[in-house]
């Protein structure tokens, strides 16, 4: 069992994503944040994206100026062990049930979140147990600030 650490969007589009108290989800995203690039973000099997609070810590202990939402995640979590996670796993979020679809990629759109511009730094392939994740919607709904999560 987890929880949720922050709900971050962003109206423009891009990065940082700001926190907010509560977000609805919906089977095309999430309500509220914009994607600029369609064609890398955003649709059906990349409609939320998630990430781990203690990720974020680590990297920060690293030198990197991560943040919360600074790498674009709508939903960061705590408690959950990032390292068990694959495709397909079905997540419960407040009203909202995920599945995951795919690790996201990073670009240069989050440059500025690790030193010396080391964004790969969350590359799956580099680096297993450390990207986000995209996610597609079983369930939409809403989810606040500290509403639980689990793996289903």
């Amino acid at each position: 069992m987890g929880q949720v650490v922050s709900l971050n969007v962003n109206p423009l589009g891009g990065v940082p994503k700001y926190s907010v108290d509560k977000i609805k989800i919906r089977h095309e995203g999430v309500e509220g944040d914009k994607q600029n690039d369609l064609k890398y973000h955003g649709g059906p099997t990349r409609a939320v994206c998630l990430f781990s609070l203690e990720r974020i810590e680590q990297l920060q202990l690293e030198g990197h100026p991560i943040s919360v939402g600074s790498t674009g995640e709508n939903i960061t979590v705590k408690g959950i062990d990032w390292s068990i996670l694959n495709s397909g796993t079905i997540i419960s979020i407040g009203e909202v049930l995920l599945q995951l679809t795919d690790t996201a990629p990073p670009c240069k759109t989050i440059i500025k979140s690790f030193s010396d511009g080391k964004f790969s730094r969350i590359l799956e392939k580099n680096y297993p147990g450390w990207s986000r994740w995209y996610a597609s919607v079983v369930k939409e709904g809403e989810v606040n600030s500290n509403d639980v999560v689990s793996l289903e």
